[in-house]
């Protein structure tokens, strides 16, 4: 792996982790979600009709991801005004890898190998770790949104492998964002009020909007120099720098347990994406 590949891989899991920060700090997350989407949608509109194309295959994937994203976004706009993002963040990240096992293992995805096994255990044993390691006992259905997040996480994970044979990255990616976009802002304004979702249209959503597809943009640029497997482990980085920008940011007190969960999280994702 070229150095140029990890800085931007690196950088793709930084952005991950300040997007992620962005909407757990707002004042409604749910509110900051849907707003940074929709600058989202607008700002990388230009930029994905100009770099790639669309194939008639594509619709069936972009229909059913953009389905299970709208899940996911007001998951986790949910899972931040009940938790904090120490705890959600590696929860999310770290459950999925253990789902898409089971969807290997069941017929979907792939082969399994032995690295993957251990890589999922040891994920599964950082995830309980940072449930325990919480210093005030966390918000009923925390963990159990952070768990369902997981779940849409794998789910359009599987329908994007897919839908990329179809069409190109970015453009993809777009077509997916627009209608759950489209979707969490009718959601949110209904349950919230159209005046929070204007209120939440600040600074913090502008930046938060840009990072989440530019953290997917630096992630492509990495493949185009190195292999998907350290380019993945890479990235899987974000769940440290994800506590730790809890911890010094927002201030929440992470115990030592959730410390050592996180990084356990980390490794055993990593291991995934190099199995």
């Amino acid at each position: 792996m070229t150095g140029a590949a990890f800085a931007l891989a690196l950088g793709a899991a930084a952005l991950h982790a300040l997007w992620n920060l962005l909407l757990a700090g707002a004042r409604d997350p749910r509110a900051a979600t849907a707003a940074a989407l929709g600058v989202g949608v607008v700002v990388w509109a230009p930029v994905a009709a100009l770099t790639g194309s669309v194939h008639a295959g594509v619709w069936p994937y972009v229909a059913g991801s953009a389905t299970v994203e709208a899940v996911y976004y007001l998951l986790l706009g949910a899972a931040y005004g009940r938790g904090e993002l120490s705890a959600v963040y590696p929860v999310a990240r770290g459950g999925a890898p253990v789902i898409l096992l089971v969807a290997a293992l069941a017929g979907l995805g792939g082969a399994v190998g032995g690295l993957q096994v251990l890589g999922v255990l040891v994920a599964g044993a950082g995830i309980v770790a940072v449930h325990r390691g919480a210093h005030t006992a966390l918000a009923p259905g925390a963990v159990a949104t952070a768990l369902l997040i997981s779940a849409a996480i794998a789910g359009y994970t599987l329908l994007d492998r897919a839908g990329l044979h179809h069409a190109d990255p970015l453009p993809y990616l777009w077509l997916v964002l627009t209608p759950s976009t489209a979707v969490c802002l009718l959601v949110t304004a209904r349950e919230r009020g159209a005046g929070a979702v204007r209120a939440a249209l600040d600074l913090r959503a502008v930046v938060a909007g840009v990072a989440t597809v530019g953290a997917y943009g630096l992630a492509l640029l990495a493949l185009r120099l190195a292999p998907a497997a350290p380019v993945a482990a890479v990235r899987e980085t974000s769940i440290v720098l994800a506590v730790a920008l809890g911890a010094i940011v927002l201030r929440e007190p992470v115990t030592r347990l959730r410390w050592a969960g996180a990084a356990t999280v980390t490794v055993g994702t990593a291991l995934v994406a190099l199995g």
